[in-house]
């Protein structure tokens, strides 16, 4: 049992913290606060290739480990929550295709998205089912050597700058009532998930259209909107996979690297409000010592900075063990993402109560970061839910506890 990072991953974290100390700390409050889109640090992730972190390398990406794909959203993360979302999402999409793209879909994208020329998300919200992805109405309906799809999705991030989407659709309309979400499916239907395919769609195709930007609490930077697919015809060839009905598997195992990215971007906040307080609390001054002096401070500074190496641990857990192989990670990407997004809240909260008046104020850091917070708590399936899927692992045996 090894808890030390390698050489490689060291450097790698040192490069990033760097980078985002000097170029993304400096402007990300004053970007928030314009509503100034980050285009300069778009392109230093791109030379950075984080937009290739998912990519494998024979495509030209980093084919990063898995704690190493952790690494970058924390530390990114610590210094704007807005600049990990601009390759969150995109990091997603790319696994998606490398995991279950064919040949030629791989070979057609994945090269243009390592370099973040061609940039990506992933469309699976609609303004009628978001927890229950099973119970979408986006339709595909096939006309020849194409798909005609409508519908539409919301809460989609970078929509606006995306070349190409996958699109959760429901490509088989008999499964449309199977009530699949209970497990209760009527006799001579199939389940409802067998219906369900993902379709790469390019952003410029005829009735593709990006509406309005959603206006959010935190998570400043990338754009955040509604979608509506009218009549988009989509190759065939577009059919992730190349074989209808797979869509929602390959959904849900790419949400679980999307937990471990939710789950370090979480750490990264926490570490950030963590940080803000001890170099607060070391600063002022009160009764005539530092507040840090205070037992009541004290407290607060340790309990944060046990739940977030906890929480660390719990990623990096997660990480490694999706680096291992071996099946699916519900209960231990669940875990991670559930447990540092709470985390993430109560240390942005406590380092909001250790700055006091200045914790409300705008011009400290705390206070985005109090906002910042809870998107971590829905994003990727909410804290709700993942306790649902942990208990149902470690109830089905499929998960367990210890070594």
């Amino acid at each position: 049992m090894d808890f030390e990072l390698t050489d490689e991953q060291r450097l790698f974290r040192q490069t990033l913290r760097e980078f985002a100390d000097k170029e993304i700390v400096p402007v990300a409050s004053e970007w928030e606060r314009t509503g100034r889109y980050p285009a300069e640090i778009v392109r230093r992730l791109q030379e950075l290739g984080l937009f290739g972190l998912n990519v494998p390398e024979e495509y030209g990406g980093l084919g990063a480990d898995r704690v190493s794909y952790a690494l970058a959203f924390e530390e990114i993360a610590r210094a704007w929550l807005g600049a990990a979302g601009l390759f969150g999402p995109h990091s997603v999409a790319c696994w998606l295709i490398a995991r279950n793209g064919t040949h030629q879909q791989k070979e057609r994208y994945l090269p243009k998205m390592a370099t973040g020329e061609l940039r990506s998300g992933i469309a699976l919200t609609e303004p009628g089912a978001g927890t229950d992805l099973q119970g979408i109405t986006t339709t595909a309906t096939k006309d020849g050597d194409h798909y005609v799809v409508s519908g539409t999705k919301t809460w989609i991030t970078n929509a606006r700058v995306a070349g190409v989407l996958p699109v959760l659709v429901k490509t088989s309309k008999p499964d449309l009532q199977a009530g699949g979400h209970r497990g209760v499916v009527p006799r001579g239907q199939a389940p409802a998930h067998r219906g369900m395919s993902v379709l790469l769609v390019d952003a410029g195709s005829a009735g593709f259209t990006v509406g309005r930007d959603l206006p959010k609490l935190g998570y400043k930077g990338p754009e955040t909107c509604e979608l509506v697919l009218d009549q988009v015809r989509v190759p065939t060839a577009n059919l992730l996979g190349g074989e209808e009905g797979h869509g929602l598997q390959q959904i849900l195992n790419g949400l679980e690297i999307g937990r471990i990215n939710i789950a370090a971007r979480a750490v990264g906040v926490a570490q950030a409000a963590y940080e803000a307080a001890l170099g607060y609390a070391r600063d002022r001054r009160a009764f005539g010592q530092p507040i840090s002096d205070f037992q009541a401070i004290q407290l607060k500074i340790a309990d944060m900075a046990t739940e977030i190496q906890a929480a660390r641990l719990l990623t990096y857990w997660a990480a490694a063990k999706s680096d291992a192989g071996g099946g699916r990670l519900d209960m231990e990407a669940g875990m991670a993402k559930m447990y540092a997004s709470e985390v993430a809240i109560k240390c942005a909260l406590e380092s909001m109560r250790i700055h006091g008046a200045y914790g409300y104020s705008a011009e400290f850091v705390v206070e985005r970061l109090y906002r910042d917070a809870p998107l971590m708590a829905i994003g990727e399936g909410t804290n709700d839910i993942q306790r649902l899927v942990i208990a149902r692992s470690l109830v089905s045996g499929s998960g367990r506890l210890g070594w």
